[in-house]
């Protein structure tokens, strides 16, 4: 292959072994002792010639021997990096550390790392133990770690396929929406460029009708045998639910996603096959989909610019809507058209995360959420609405109460957990479903949290480790948390639809002492929504599957402003704080009547032409 030949070119004869492809990366493998220690002035050179990442690598025979390795790691490495686990990828030269502080692995200014490769002649690679135990997180990279064989044929399948010379009839760049365009829900758009189809997003629409229930895939535009990728904004379900599915019908291609949001997708991959599962529907997948995902995914950090397809570039960047959460950037051919597909993402500061990024430096197109694009869409003060959430919970606990907060399991979960410890709470919080889980994931990345909030986790006040939070893993323990009065319980299901929620409802709704809190958004039918209007009789099903219905008498407060959506005067800030004006933009992710409104005021404001397309519609880029 041409790009091989080149590096090879570029680089010394006689310290180069081989050359191969793992994705867009291009991988050196030299059995030069001297060369694999001291080679960064060298690779630099020839990076700058052909901007593409290069990683250098040694022969298996070059390396200590694996024992041998792990016992120099423990003695170069200082005890307090807490490492937990050393292994190896000999297939790759690869030894991977696992430690609770990685940052000493690494090292002031790398220092430790470059230590242990020179020592020991391994790649290293460093991975962080979460704070909090994850099974999710440990399975993942098991798998990955077990299937190092396939993943080292898939990802040079995928290199060859992206540095492929193919030829096309297309001379057009189109985009057509799958889902979620003029809707909420199973978000997913087809990328048609002169060369290469990418999939942004897959998800589901969570209690949708089957027509609705998924994205449009029965149209003549759309086969997954012709797909260069899928790429994945963040893991909520409306944006990834269905991918799995497509892993399970054939699709074998590479899954682009943050390291955060694969391990959070897998968590609500599996809870979605086992709500299925129990509501007698037909499961969209199985847990083979699932691991296929993941054995096909190739994580990337923030600002890490990566070649996908023939003809696409992509690079995520911070979207500060939930943990791991992307802007995605797609350059298409070299300099042709630009993409920002910004769905979604808050461009506000949070308890848990930065504003979304801005500073992208060429945009032709931006498609844009309109979630709260409406004209009446203005969110309250920040600070206002966390010292209204505190005084909420603190009048129910001079009661000597219990707050009920429904909640979903990623995001807002975290996010009052934050504001409970950075207002000094004190009292019992319980934390039942799922949430307890992805606390373990959002301890496994803080490099992805707010610069405030990796500053305080660094520090040793990371908010997920207060003693103040207790898990509810059993029955036993819901009760118990009944009766430790006063409390706060915060509880999957968020809109009331089902889930461990409903059991703590039935146990506490007719207590006028107790709070439910609604701290997230409620959809148009759901219990959540009927309790707001003002609903009063609540029908419940007992153990024994019969309905009964209890009165509420506990109090009833909803939170606004704690929404991980940018509100209308964020999304408008978003558009004018670009660093490179759009040449058009198109707003998606919303109801009808917002995303007109929404494109009506960037039109009016920006002097930008702006669409507020449907479903099925094609847009011709360039």
């Amino acid at each position: 292959m041409e790009i091989l030949e080149k590096v090879k070119s570029l680089l010394p004869k006689e310290v180069v072994s081989r050359v191969e492809l793992e994705g867009s990366e291009i991988i050196v493998y030299t059995k030069d002792r001297d060369f694999f220690i001291n080679h960064e002035d060298t690779v630099k050179q020839v990076v700058s010639q052909i901007k593409k990442r290069i990683e250098v690598r040694p022969e298996k025979n070059l390396v200590l021997d694996e024992e041998i390795t792990k016992e120099k790691i423990k003695q170069i490495v200082p005890e307090d990096a807490k490492i937990k686990e050393i292994y190896f990828e000999p297939e790759r030269s690869i030894v991977i550390i696992a430690a609770q502080k990685p940052g000493l692995v690494i090292g002031r200014g790398g220092e430790t790392f470059r230590t242990i490769r020179a020592e020991t002649l391994w790649m290293p690679r460093i991975e962080r133990v979460p704070a909090i135990k994850s099974d999710i997180v440990e399975n993942i990279r098991k798998v990955i770690h077990a299937e190092v064989k396939f993943r080292k044929e898939f990802l040079n399948k995928v290199g060859e396929l992206i540095f492929s010379e193919r030829k096309s009839s297309r001379d057009w760049v189109r985009i057509i929406g799958l889902g979620g365009w003029r809707e909420v829900g199973r978000s997913a758009a087809l990328l048609e460029t002169p060369k290469s189809k990418v999939l942004i997003d897959c998800g589901v629409k969570a209690g949708a009708t089957n027509s609705e229930l998924l994205p449009i895939f029965n149209t003549k535009e759309f086969d997954y045998n012709e797909l260069d990728a899928i790429v994945i904004s963040h893991a909520h379900l409306d944006h990834v639910g269905a991918v799995p599915m497509l892993y399970e019908y054939g699709y074998d291609g590479p899954l682009y996603i943050t390291t955060p949001t694969l391990d959070l997708a897998t968590l609500l991959w599996f809870d979605y096959v086992d709500v299925m599962q129990k509501s007698t529907t037909t499961p969209l997948y199985t847990v083979r989909g699932i691991k296929e995902a993941v054995k096909h995914a190739i994580p990337l950090e923030y600002g890490e610019v990566s070649d996908v397809a023939p003809d696409v570039r992509l690079t995520f960047q911070n979207a500060g809507h939930i943990l791991g959460s992307a802007l995605i950037h797609l350059h298409v051919g070299e300099g042709m058209h630009n993409i920002v597909y910004a769905l979604d993402q808050k461009f506000g500061r949070t308890t848990l995360l930065d504003p979304a990024f801005t500073d992208f430096q060429r945009v032709e197109t931006l498609i844009l959420e309109s979630t709260y694009g409406g004209v009446q869409d203005i969110m309250p003060n920040r600070a206002d609405t966390e010292r209204y959430l505190i005084d909420i919970v603190n009048g129910t606990m001079e009661r000597n109460g219990i707050v009920l907060i429904p909640s979903f399991s990623v995001e807002r979960a975290q996010e009052v957990m934050a504001i409970l410890v950075e207002h000094g709470f004190q009292y019992p919080v319980y934390l039942d479903g799922m949430i307890w889980d992805a606390n373990g994931i959002f301890t496994a990345y803080p490099e992805y949290l707010s610069r405030n909030m990796q500053k305080k986790i660094f520090q040793g006040n990371d908010p997920f480790l207060s003693s103040i939070f207790k898990r509810i893993a059993s029955q036993q323990e819901r009760e118990k948390a009944w009766e430790d009065k006063p409390c706060v319980i915060v509880s999957t299901s968020g809109m009331l639809t089902g889930g461990p929620v409903i059991q703590h409802l039935h146990q506490l709704a007719e207590n006028p002492n107790n709070t439910l809190l609604f701290v997230g958004y409620q959809a148009e039918g759901s219990m959540g929504r009927r309790i707001q209007k003002g609903w009063k009789e609540i029908p419940v099903t007992t153990e024994n599957g019969k309905v009964t219905t209890i009165e509420l008498k506990m109090r009833v407060e909803t939170i606004e402003g704690l929404s991980g959506h940018s509100d209308r005067n964020q999304l408008l800030g978003f558009v004018g704080r670009l660093s490179s004006k759009p040449d058009r933009v198109i707003c998606v992710h919303g109801e009808p009547q917002k995303t007109q409104e929404l494109a009506r005021a960037i039109n009016r404001i920006f002097r930008i032409p702006t669409d507020a397309p449907k479903d099925l519609e094609a847009l011709r880029l360039r």
